[in-house]
């Protein structure tokens, strides 16, 4: 079996190694916006469905995933470069999104999450009345 071995990426992945023991990784994700709601995506590939959880509290979005490995007993790993553990994104959701609208689907390693903004945020034509209709605006 051929190997391929590269000294600095090894030391990258060591150091990643090192630096992910100290709390939750970052999962990519991409999010933008398509009418009248956005689209968040996540990238957790190798995740059990079953172990992602995501909560609203307030106007903060928490998507939490875990990915766990295979027990090592009896294993003589060659490389192993997938992280494991738990990753976890949180977002500021700001004003004008009907929280209690959100929704999300995981499939293929993609965990998409649907995010409606509220009727109220959403761009609207203000009614002009003319003449003696109209009513009197004092300042």
């Amino acid at each position: 079996m051929a190997m391929f071995f590269d000294p600095f990426r090894e030391l990258d992945r060591v150091a990643q190694q090192m630096l992910d023991r100290q709390g939750p990784r970052l999962m990519p994700m991409d999010l933008y916006r398509d009418g009248d709601h956005y689209v968040l995506s996540a990238d957790l590939p190798g995740i059990d469905p079953g172990s992602v959880d995501i909560d609203v509290d307030g106007q903060v979005l928490t998507i939490r995933a875990e990915r766990t490995v295979r027990s090592d007993e009896g294993v003589s790993w060659i490389t192993r470069e997938r992280a494991s553990g738990t990753f976890l994104r949180q977002l500021n959701l700001g004003q004008g999104i009907d929280t209690d609208a959100i929704s999300a689907r995981y499939e293929n390693g993609v965990l998409s999450v649907l995010i409606p903004i509220s009727e109220k945020a959403k761009p609207r034509k203000v009614e002009i009345q003319h003449g003696s209709e109209a009513p009197a605006i004092t300042v």
